[in-house]
């Protein structure tokens, strides 16, 4: 039985790698045409029939959106052939459908996959989140902390001035306050205007990407992913839901969530040993986007586990017929 069988991350990690190198060739006629909506239907696609290809008895616990919503990678849709591991599956199949319409930096897709059971049922409502990258002291910032301390908090763990400090931010009218009050300590910021799973990777990587710290409101399914990279490559996050009324605290029950105020700390979020893979759509900092020439097409990919805290990059070459 699929319950029975070990979670052989090593073997699935490769496997997980072509599912998000397909999503993104799927998506590759898009970039720039400005349809957001056919870009992602591409990728979702793509993503899905290539994870029924893999031997696992996979649910997706963090996809497209409610049955109703999404016709395929729903959540609580089952993927695979049925013939491996009970798994768990957080995915978007194109993070950042808007960066891809318009040709835009960081557009991904990106997928995550664990043992059945282990990575948070999210509600499709916002998560307060906060991130910052490895090598610092259990939790030297927290959601409790306003912005400002946060930055002073981590100033000091680092061993530098407030203004040496980079934050990741969300461009979002609901962030004008936070934003001034970052920088009301003399701290930079770094806006984004979409991707915010991939904001939340730059802190694992600051001496490459600049970023010290993540923080501001998104999706909390991409909260799910975004925890996943980051068991993976080192760092801590937190993240607290928000609801906005009741249909949302709702849809928390529905999830089977009953604390409404609970702070999430990563290994929360995800409470045993998952796989990453992302791959560029768009150029970024974390991978390089679709790369065409006459008659191939050029993709790279991060692949990481968290039991081995191993990161690999590869390069896909896929000739064009």
């Amino acid at each position: 039985m699929p319950d029975t069988i070990e979670f052989y991350d090593r073997m699935l990690s490769l496997g997980l790698a072509r599912v998000s190198e397909a999503a993104a060739i799927a998506s590759a006629d898009l970039v720039g045409r400005g349809d957001e909506k056919a870009a992602d239907q591409a990728a979702v696609n793509a993503m899905r029939n290539q994870l029924n290809l893999l031997d696992i008895a996979g649910v997706v616990v963090i996809g497209e959106g409610e049955r109703d919503e999404a016709p395929m990678l729903f959540i609580g849709e089952e993927v695979g052939t049925g013939n491996g591991p009970a798994v768990d599956i957080a995915l978007d199949p194109l993070e950042g459908t808007t960066l891809t319409a318009k040709d835009m930096p960081n557009a991904l897709t990106v997928i995550a996959m664990a043992p059945r059971g282990t990575l948070l049922h999210a509600p499709d409502v916002y998560m307060d989140k906060l991130a910052i990258g490895p090598g610092y002291p259990k939790d030297v910032v927290s959601l409790d902390m306003s912005p400002a301390e946060r930055v002073r908090a981590l100033a000091k763990a680092k061993g530098c001035d407030a203004d040496d400090i980079t934050v990741c931010i969300l461009e979002r009218p609901r962030h004008d306050e936070l934003i001034a009050e970052v920088r009301s300590t003399g701290a930079a910021i770094r806006l984004i205007t979409d991707g915010d799973v991939a904001g939340v990777i730059h802190c694992a990587e600051a001496e490459k990407t600049g970023i010290d710290m993540y923080m501001g409101s998104g999706g909390a399914p991409e909260g799910v992913l975004a925890a996943s990279a980051l068991k993976c490559m080192g760092g801590q996050m937190w993240g607290r839901l928000l609801f906005r009324n009741d249909d949302e605290r709702g849809r928390a029950a529905k999830a089977g969530i009953t604390d409404l105020d609970r702070i999430y700390a990563r290994d929360d979020l995800v409470t045993q040993d998952v796989i990453f893979a992302a791959t560029g759509v768009t150029d970024g900092s974390i991978v390089s986007g679709l790369k065409r020439e006459p008659k191939a097409l050029t993709t790279e990919t991060i692949l990481m586990r968290s039991k081995t805290g191993s990161v690999r990059r590869m390069t896909y070459r896929n000739p064009i017929k």
